[in-house]
């Protein structure tokens, strides 16, 4: 796993070079038809310590943008959305007991949801796109 640490005059960011990135700051990673989705290191920090989530119910039917999670921290709610159409295969039960993983380990044991692509993607970023889009909005 290769990674690169964004410095900006607000903070530091890793971004990881295996996966993409959409622009309202989710990871996906692609296995064949599935994407495991996630928050970016970028967005945990933004958000601060996560108290609680709550998880879209696996078998359900989504549509590309629509939320597949909601988080709570002590600052703010997100949502959590789908980067494409299709169904809710899995879910990380354990951030119903530990949210903080999605603070401590957002790429790894902090990932969100799975999905079964069954239509529209959405377009995502690559990893220089993303952190050009970090750089973008620390600067303003």
């Amino acid at each position: 796993m290769v990674e690169e640490v964004i410095k900006t005059k607000v903070g530091e960011y890793v971004i990881r070079k295996d996966l993409m990135y959409t622009d309202k700051d989710e990871w996906v990673k692609t296995e064949g038809e599935t994407l495991t989705i996630g928050i970016t290191d970028y967005a945990q920090k933004k958000l601060r310590y996560i108290v609680s989530v709550e998880l879209a119910e696996p078998g359900k039917k989504i549509r590309v943008g629509e939320p597949i999670a909601t988080l709570e921290s002590v600052k703010a709610i997100a949502d959590v959305y789908a980067p494409a159409t299709g169904e809710v295969v899995e879910v990380n039960e354990e951030l119903k007991d530990r949210p903080e993983l999605i603070n401590s380990d957002p790429y790894g044991k902090g990932w969100v949801a799975k999905i079964k692509v069954t239509g529209e993607r959405s377009t995502l970023l690559t990893p220089e796109e993303y952190a050009q889009k970090i750089l973008k909005e620390e600067s303003s």
